[in-house]
C-alpha cells in the first residue's frame, strides 16, 4: 500500500511549501578532483541553509533502485512509484501540452547515433538542437505509413527528445524498450507482452524500420529509440490527496509534464536559471501554497561527463538560492529526484543529499551541503516516500494523529 495514504485524512490547511529540486545533483568523489562535484562547487548560500535546517539523504525508490526521472519525483511528491506507474511517454506528452486521450499509448523519442554495424555509439545524437529535432520529426511523419486503424503522432519535446503517440482500439502498452540498456548495443525489437501488446508491438516495429530508413542520410540522429510505453490514464491530484494546490515552473518539458498530470498549474517555460527563480519569485503567494522549482542543467552535465559544468551549474543555483529566501517560505526543501555521478554519465542508486528548512525544523550538525555532510544529518537515510509527510508537518499542515 502506499504509505502516504495512512495519513492523508489528517491533512489540514498550513503554511506554504517550496520544493527546489535539483536534477541529478548527487555525485561521486572523483579522486582528481578531491571531492564530489556538490563539494567542490561553491556554495556558500547552500551551506548557510543547512546550517539552519535538518538534513540527510533520501533512498528515493528503494535501496539500489536507479530512479528514472518519473518515479523518482512521483516518490517525492507522496506517490509510491510502485503504485503509481506513468511511464515516460506519458510525462513527455503532457510536457509539451498534447492533448492526451484515455487509451492514448504514448513512448519517449531520442534520436541518436549508430555505427556501421548498427551499434548504438551515442543514444543523444550528440545532442541535436531543437530545430533540428522539429525538422526530422517532420520528416518521419509525412513519409511514415502505419497499416492500423488509428491515428499516429510524433511531436518535439527537445534536444534529442520527442514523443510518439499511438490513439486507436485494442492497442496496449505493455512493451519492451527498443533503447538497449548500454551504449554498443544493437537497438531492442519492441515486444509485446500481452495479445493487444503484441498488436501495438507490430505497429512501433513498423514505424521504427521506417524512421531508420528515412534517417539513413544523416550523420549523427540516424536512428530513434523508444522507451516509457505507457497508456494515459489520470492520477488523483496533490489538491485531492494533500490539500495542495500547486504551480510548477520548469524549463524542460516532461517535468511540466509531471506537474501537469498531478493537477499543478503550469507556468510558461523560462528561459533559462535565473528566470526559473524570478518566476517563482512573480508567481509566490499568489493563490498557492505548493511550489515546485525544477532545475535540468545539473543532470545533463552528469550524463554529459561534464564535471566543470556540473560544478558551475550548482554554483549558479546557488547565486540565486536567496532569491527563494527573500521570500520567506514556510518549508523549503532542496533536493533531487536522483544522483547523476559524472563518472557514471547516468542515473544512479545513490541516495541523494535533502535539507529541510523551517522555523519548527530540528537544526543539527551539519554545517555543508553535500552527500558526506549530510550522512550526519538528523533526517538519517529516509525513503523519498517520507518527503511530502516531512514537507507538510513542518508546513503546519498535519493534524494531531488519534486522542
Amino acid at each position: 500500500m502506499d504509505v502516504s495514504e495512512t495519513w492523508e485524512h489528517l491533512v489540514q490547511d498550513g503554511g506554504s511549501i517550496v520544493y527546489v529540486i535539483i536534477d541529478g545533483m548527487g555525485g561521486l568523489t572523483d579522486p582528481r578532483k578531491g571531492g564530489t562535484e556538490l563539494q567542490i562547487a561553491h556554495t556558500p548560500n547552500l551551506d548557510r541553509i543547512a546550517r539552519g535546517s535538518s538534513c540527510g539523504l533520501l533512498e528515493v525508490v528503494g535501496p539500489g533502485i536507479t530512479p528514472g526521472s518519473g518515479p523518482g519525483h512521483l516518490a517525492l511528491f507522496g506517490y509510491d512509484p510502485l503504485t503509481y506507474t506513468p511511464g515516460r511517454g506519458v510525462f513527455s506528452a503532457l510536457g509539451i501540452d498534447f492533448a492526451l486521450n484515455q487509451g492514448d499509448v504514448a513512448a519517449r523519442v531520442s534520436f541518436a547515433t549508430l555505427d556501421r554495424e548498427g551499434r548504438v555509439v551515442d543514444r543523444r545524437a550528440g545532442r541535436i538542437d531543437t530545430e533540428t529535432n522539429r525538422r526530422l520529426c517532420k520528416k518521419i511523419r509525412e513519409a511514415v505509413k502505419l497499416d492500423y486503424e488509428g491515428l499516429f503522432f510524433l511531436e518535439t519535446v527537445s534536444e534529442h527528445r520527442a514523443v510518439v503517440v499511438l490513439r486507436g482500439k485494442n492497442l496496449g502498452s505493455r512493451l519492451r524498450d527498443t533503447e538497449p540498456p548500454r551504449t554498443g548495443a544493437h537497438p531492442l525489437e519492441p515486444l509485446g507482452l500481452d495479445e493487444d501488446s503484441k498488436r501495438t508491438a507490430s505497429i512501433v516495429r513498423s514505424f521504427v524500420d521506417q524512421a531508420r530508413d528515412i534517417l539513413s542520410d544523416q550523420e549523427r540522429a540516424n536512428m530513434i529509440l523508444l522507451r516509457g510505453f505507457d497508456t494515459y490514464a489520470p492520477l488523483p491530484s496533490l489538491e485531492s490527496r494533500f490539500g495542495l494546490r500547486g504551480v510548477c515552473i520548469a524549463e524542460y518539458p516532461m517535468y511540466r509534464g509531471i506537474g501537469r498530470l498531478l493537477g499543478m498549474r503550469i507556468e510558461s517555460p523560462p528561459a533559462d536559471i535565473e528566470a526559473s527563480f524570478r518566476a517563482l519569485s512573480a508567481i509566490y503567494g499568489k493563490k498557492y501554497d505548493f511550489f515546485y522549482l525544477h532545475i535540468k542543467e545539473a543532470d545533463s552535465s552528469g550524463e554529459d561527463g561534464d564535471f566543470e559544468r556540473k560544478v558551475k551549474v550548482i554554483e549558479r543555483i546557488d547565486r540565486l538560492l536567496p532569491m527563494v529566501m527573500e521570500l520567506e517560505p514556510d518549508v523549503l526543501v532542496v533536493t533531487a529526484d536522483h544522483s547523476t555521478p559524472v563518472c557514471m554519465r547516468s542515473h544512479s542508486w545513490h541516495p541523494v543529499p535533502l535539507m529541510i528548512h523551517s522555523r519548527v525544523a530540528r537544526v543539527d550538525e551539519v554545517d555543508t551541503f553535500d552527500e558526506y555532510a549530510c550522512m550526519r544529518g538528523s533526517l538519517g537515510i529516509r525513503p523519498g516516500l517520507h518527503l511530502m509527510g516531512l514537507a507538510l508537518a513542518h508546513a503546519g499542515r498535519f493534524m494531531k494523529y488519534g486522542a
